[in-house]
């Protein structure tokens, strides 16, 4: 019955994780107007499916990150009360901020959750300077270096670019024809497109209805299509470098129960992420991809490689970070170096990080204490 109970939650979990992490590694993708939302919604599950089966090869450490090893007292780590009031505070944190459509950490969640038992078994009994070393300082770490690569990286790519020859251009789609060259000019709240090779001009309500993109060419190639394509692959390169830093965090809550097999415990993992993301995504999709600043390709692709390098190194390593605070992090250092990050957006983001690690607390220890006390 205990196990039966551990594996639900640790099933609502992970689709609760996927609900709110899996579009993040192609928001950019989305956001630029390089792939559809449904595209984007099929690459990443598929990507994440991918990372998930791959992780416990890549990260297997981890896993006992998560168990609460070296935090509580070890013969607590697989006690069913520890797992389940973990799992079940993180599911609740997270689907709540899905549900307001605000991104947020599940690593913050399970940190919240595993700080909360910490601190109803007793300060006597619990090791709370491990979390600064082995939790705290990698979360606030990671996006303050997503921030700065961002800032840092994006201005040189610009000037890359522009040496290189590479123009932008802006489009808006008539009707069934493909995207048409414009220059735009505002005339009171709305713009006045004129195609750049002549015709007649017609006027738009607002500039998210235009796309841009590149012309020119790199040693022969066309620049358009190897930004696009470089894109696409380093947004999947999230998507599957995120499945490897989170399926063993949630994974290591079925392990410590000391269940037999880990295939099944994976697959089940893998499969309730991968359905989150197909049902429960679309609103954090849309605040990643369009609320936070305006983006194109280039600066699409400059956050995305920043984010799978961050997280993969930091999977490799047994660190865990957060992949929405490195990707936030990344998409907020673009929107500063290009002087269009909507701060409103962003503040509301640093709220919902600053209280998810409380709430896993408080909801983690309410439901151990309840399950200790009145539980078999």
């Amino acid at each position: 019955m205990t196990l039966a109970i551990l594996i639900v939650v640790v099933f609502g979990l992970a689709y609760s994780n996927g609900a709110n992490d899996n579009f993040k590694g192609v928001a950019t993708l989305y956001g630029s107007g390089a792939v559809s939302h449904r595209t984007a919604l099929s690459w990443t599950t598929v990507a994440t499916l991918a990372g998930s089966v791959l992780s416990i090869l890549l990260a297997g450490s981890l896993a006992k990150s998560f168990t609460g090893k070296g935090l509580v007292p070890l013969e607590l780590t697989q006690s069913s009360e520890l797992l389940i009031a973990v799992a079940a505070a993180g599911a609740i944190t997270i689907l709540l901020a899905t549900f307001l459509g605000m991104p947020t950490s599940t690593t913050h969640a399970l940190t919240g959750a595993l700080a909360g038992v910490a601190l109803v078994v007793g300060h006597g009994h619990a090791n709370l300077g491990k979390l600064w070393d082995s939790f705290f300082l990698p979360l606030l770490v990671s996006p303050i270096l997503a921030i700065g690569a961002a800032a840092l990286l994006y201005p040189l790519f610009h000037r890359a670019r522009r040496r290189f020859g590479i123009t932008r251009q802006t489009c808006v789609c008539v009707g069934d024809t493909a995207p048409q060259p414009v220059q735009l000019m505002r005339d009171g709240a709305a713009f006045v497109a004129v195609p750049a090779g002549g015709g007649p001009s017609f006027t738009i309500a607002s500039r998210e209805q235009c796309t841009e993109r590149y012309d020119g060419r790199v040693m022969g190639v066309s620049a358009l299509a190897l930004v696009n394509n470089t894109h696409a692959l380093s947004g999947i390169a999230v998507c599957f470098a995120r499945a490897v830093n989170d399926t063993p965090k949630i994974a290591a809550l079925l392990l410590a129960a000391g269940a037999a097999g880990v295939s099944w415990k994976l697959g089940l993992v893998a499969a309730a992420m991968a359905l989150g993301g197909l049902l429960n995504s679309r609103k954090v999709a849309e605040t990643m991809s369009k609320r936070i600043t305006d983006l194109n390709p280039g600066q699409g692709l400059t956050g995305n490689l920043i984010t799978a390098a961050l997280v993969l190194g930091a999977s490799r390593l047994g660190v865990p970070v957060s992949t929405t605070h490195v990707s936030c992090g990344a998409i907020f250092g673009i929107g500063m170096a290009s002087r269009s990050a909507r701060w409103g957006t962003i503040a509301r983001i640093f709220a919902t990080w600053m209280t998810t690690l409380p709430m896993g607390a408080v909801l983690g220890a309410a439901i151990y204490w309840t399950l200790t006390r009145f539980g078999s």
